[in-house]
């Protein structure tokens, strides 16, 4: 599982910004599809816009159940995930789409979006599994088109 994590990414809270860990981010032209996974409607319209209008399919889903069966289907580039959802949350998401017993060859980059404040040891459990960590309040639509237009993917 470790090959699919290679790209980490960091929260500046200070100048709310994305910034790379490592040398993985490069300019990426091509469209990607994304699996946006936001139960509240006004972000997940926000993220469409932005998104759609940079060149992106984007499918939304705001339920965790659903947002599971969609995302062990490997049919997308990156999938943006919310933590707090109906029927299941985005920590038992991400559970279960890194489990390779459940989702063998899964080939999607799992960004985690969320406003909670965490703890430090909740958080570093989330990005050891996830490929990375937005603080959704703190990243303007523009900077999260940005950051996933230059993001690698397979």
């Amino acid at each position: 599982m470790a090959g699919l994590r290679t790209t980490r990414y960091i929260e500046d809270r200070e100048n709310a910004k994305i910034k790379p860990m490592d040398d993985q981010i490069k300019p990426q032209p091509a469209s990607k599809k994304i699996l946006v996974v936001e139960d509240e409607h006004f972000i997940s319209e926000l993220y469409v816009r932005a998104l759609t209008k940079a060149g992106h399919q984007v499918s939304v889903v705001n339920d965790g159940q659903v947002a599971l069966e969609k995302a062990k289907t490997n049919a997308f580039d990156i999938i943006l995930l919310d933590i707090m959802l109906p029927n299941l949350s985005g920590q038992e998401i991400l559970k279960s789409l890194r489990d390779p017993a459940q989702t063998p060859n899964l080939h999607s980059k799992i960004i985690i979006t969320t406003n909670l404040e965490l703890s430090d040891e909740e958080r570093l459990a989330i990005e050891r599994q996830a490929d990375g960590y937005i603080v959704k309040a703190e990243v303007t639509p523009k900077e999260l088109v940005t950051f996933l237009s230059q993001l690698q993917t397979n």
